[in-house]
């Protein structure tokens, strides 16, 4: 069992960046592939990106690949979603997400799912 906690969320110019934070519950978070989503108002949830449970391997969306970047400290169970260039389209709430070992595109394949943090974007 895994509790995620997004934070880091807030209001920031275009062109600007955050850095979200996704704690982790757990003594094996280090066993967690873990990814992050983001739902804008009105549109389907859509993957970001998920880094492996060691942290040796990521993958992205085709559509934030470069801007967008993920990693983690399996030592502080906290896995980072650093967001740069930020555009009004990138408003939304984003959710990070866990599953054992291996990263995937599909929000089905994690069971563990944060409460999300709000993310806006002023132009």
């Amino acid at each position: 069992q895994v509790q995620l906690v997004e934070s880091g969320g807030g209001l920031v110019q275009a062109g600007g960046s955050l850095r979200l934070s996704c704690t982790a519950s757990g003594r094996t978070f280090s066993s967690y592939a873990t990814a992050w989503f983001r739902q804008a108002p009105g549109k389907e949830r859509e993957f970001i990106g998920s880094i492996s449970a060691s942290g040796g391997y990521t993958v992205y969306g085709d559509s934030l690949k470069g801007r967008f970047t993920i990693s983690r400290d399996n030592a502080e169970n906290t896995v980072y979603l650093q967001m740069n260039s930020l555009k009004p389209e990138d408003t939304a709430v984003y959710y990070c997400a866990a599953r054992l070992w291996y990263v995937s595109r599909a929000m089905p394949q994690y069971p563990y799912w944060g409460q999300g943090t709000q993310v806006t974007v002023s132009s």
